[in-house]
């Protein structure tokens, strides 16, 4: 019989069910995760992060998105891509990531109970599985059971063209015009994949700007590339009704300005509601806020103090990379094991395409708190590798004070942004200057080059 007695109880095994576990069992804790059949990896693996990411990079080569700078705009790589053709991808990288956090979990000793959880009280853990239930008790908990897209019940999905994101691979086959409701994070990422494969997309979102959190210039330019694609925004627009005319076999969304949308598909990627709803948290003394998200202080503890929460459930920035550290740094905090949090310097991945990435503060909230502050940019365009890649319109973005140099924020639009963001991420840690990327020997042709030209660039308008 598995022991149903333990130090730490993590519900949820993705990022950061996954890495609070692993923190404790590596701390000699006894450790469980439950997760339900077949999600070990937990969204993260199966509907959200690497299916999207994957089907991203799998569009980008069978596209020749790559190599358009060389052959023009019009060239195609493979003429008649296919659901099947990015599914397959898909389902074959899934199976190994399963795989393997299998396999990190088990070595490092954590105990895996798959089946639903419920609480029954503040200590206890009831797991439903498919044959069998256990009852497991811990001293403390933490909740990491992620999201699922929100739906709107006046929405009519049929998961044949009216689709939330979790359902995309199941339309019936890729459509000509798609309608993107939602142009958040996952709305813009989904709308820039569909208008690359030659889709025309509209886009709507009621907010009247795109990622407020987000550098202007670089959502300008994304907006731009979106533009060229052939993506229509329709900003500051309310939907007020979707449904199927049955003579033309068209979806059709209304707006609240009277505007009426038509096209084959529509995908509904407004939001996401956070899974603590099916937990029975209540049993446990707990509370939800909005879309169930459950509220944390900064070391990750709920109102019940041997209770923590992490990743998506406690809401922005919810990204698979900010969930891991929240997940350690939860772990640390209730065992006493010393940490470092450093939220101000977590990185974001948006992989559009092009994909953006950013690191410490924008234009917009260095000019808000009064910073005197400087720009250096370098364009792709002057970068030997980035012609080689066949992208020459992405663009690195330094910001440093003026009378310190002190690296303030970096900002990247174009190919692996996500990559080279970590320079200034490390070098912003150390408090580093503008004048360690001018100082420093970069290898040549690369794209981490483009911090030597911002740099100098910034520089030169001092």
């Amino acid at each position: 019989m598995p022991e149903t007695n333990f130090d730490l109880i993590v519900i949820g095994s993705g990022p950061a069910g996954q890495k609070g576990a692993i923190c404790a069992a590596k701390l000699r804790k006894r450790v469980a995760v439950v997760d339900r059949t077949l999600m070990i990896g937990g969204v993260c693996v199966h509907t959200g992060t690497i299916p999207s990411k994957s089907v991203r990079e799998a569009i980008f080569q069978l596209t020749g998105n790559a190599v358009k700078a060389f052959y023009g705009d019009n060239y195609r790589g493979k003429n008649d891509i296919s659901v099947q053709d990015l599914s397959f991808r898909v389902r074959t990288i899934i199976s190994r990531e399963t795989e393997v956090i299998r396999a990190q979990l088990k070595r490092n000793g954590v105990q895996i109970f798959q089946g639903t959880a419920q609480f029954t009280d503040p200590h206890t853990i009831e797991v439903s599985g498919d044959t069998d239930k256990h009852v497991l008790h811990g001293e403390h908990i933490l909740i990491a059971c992620g999201t699922r897209p929100a739906r709107n019940a006046e929405i009519p999905f049929d998961d044949k063209r009216i689709v939330d994101t979790d359902r995309l691979t199941v339309l019936e086959g890729l459509p000509r015009e798609l309608i993107v409701v939602g142009a958040g994070v996952v709305g813009l990422e989904y709308a820039s994949f569909l208008a690359a494969l030659g889709t025309e997309v509209t886009l709507i979102d009621q907010r009247p700007t795109l990622l407020d959190f987000v550098d202007r210039e670089i959502i300008e330019s994304l907006a731009y590339h979106l533009r060229q694609m052939g993506t229509t925004f329709r900003l500051g627009e309310k939907v007020t009704r979707v449904g199927i005319d049955p003579q033309r076999d068209r979806v059709i969304a209304e707006l609240e300005s009277g505007k009426k949308i038509q096209a084959d598909a529509l995908l509904y990627a407004v939001g996401r509601q956070a899974n603590g709803d099916q937990l029975r948290i209540e049993a446990a003394g707990l509370d939800s806020g909005e879309r169930g998200k459950i509220k944390v202080n900064e070391h990750y503890q709920t109102n019940v103090p041997h209770i923590y929460a992490a990743g998506d459930i406690i809401g922005f920035p919810a990204l698979a990379s900010t969930s891991m550290e929240q997940g350690r740094l939860a772990s640390c905090h209730m065992f006493g094991a010393p940490s470092e949090h450093m939220p101000e310097l977590f990185p974001y991945g948006i992989y559009t395409i092009p994909e953006i990435s950013m690191v410490g503060q924008t234009e917009e909230t260095l000019t808000a708190k009064k910073v005197p502050y400087e720009v250096g940019i370098a364009k792709y365009n002057e970068l030997a590798k980035s012609m080689m890649l066949g992208d020459e319109s992405g663009m690195l973005k330094l910001l440093f004070d003026r009378n310190t140099r002190k690296l303030l924020g970096v900002h990247v639009i174009g190919q692996r942004s996500t990559e080279i963001i970590h320079i200034g991420q490390a070098v912003m840690y150390y408090g580093g200057s503008i004048e360690y990327f001018r100082d420093t020997v970069f290898n040549y042709p690369t794209l981490a080059e483009a911090y030597k030209v911002a740099a100098l660039d910034g520089l030169n308008k001092l």
